[in-house]
């Protein structure tokens, strides 16, 4: 309750900007959420927000534009699209299927953001640089091959990896 009652003094006088350091650290998952839910809100509705964290998935939630700090130098800044391009990782994504998957994954293959799709037991592995962008295509691919795919798991670099290739340590190091 008073990380909830700090940010509520912080936006007494109606700020441009908000700043906030750790404003999660130590609250049970309920407040946290209630605290994260309203900084979206106020972000949606214009507010600046400076946010601070050591928890990368409330940067990943809450941040257009994240920086990454060690010994007090930023090493990296940018959207996280920007920052997984500085360390060379791609999305993935991991289809389950049945029919012709040679076929399906040549042609998904052609397709523009694909680096590189192979068949496993059962389905299809795809490496893409904008997996989320081109998921229709991909399964569109697949469907005109003549592979019936059953379910579909994507999964994006996050901001840790990043974080610990450009840092070399762990957070909490």
């Amino acid at each position: 309750m008073q990380r909830r009652l700090n940010i509520g003094i912080g936006l007494l006088h109606r700020p441009t900007l908000l700043i906030l350091d750790e404003p999660t650290v130590g609250v049970d998952p309920q407040s946290r959420n209630a605290i994260l839910e309203s900084i979206e809100r106020l972000a949606g509705e214009g507010m600046a927000v400076l946010y601070t964290t050591h928890y990368m998935e409330e940067a990943e939630r809450l941040c257009d534009r994240v920086g990454i700090i060690d010994d007090g130098k930023i090493q990296a800044e940018g959207t996280r699209r920007e920052l997984v391009s500085l360390v060379g990782q791609q999305d993935s994504v991991r289809l389950t299927g049945t029919g012709p998957l040679e076929a399906a994954a040549a042609a998904i293959n052609d397709i523009a953001d694909v680096s590189a799709a192979s068949v496993r037991e059962g389905g299809i592995d795809v490496v893409s640089t904008d997996a989320a962008g081109s998921l229709p295509a991909i399964l569109a691919a697949a469907a005109g091959a003549g592979a019936h795919i059953t379910s579909v798991d994507l999964s994006e670099p996050d901001l840790e990896s990043v974080f610990l290739h450009l840092t070399g340590k762990a957070l909490r190091d």
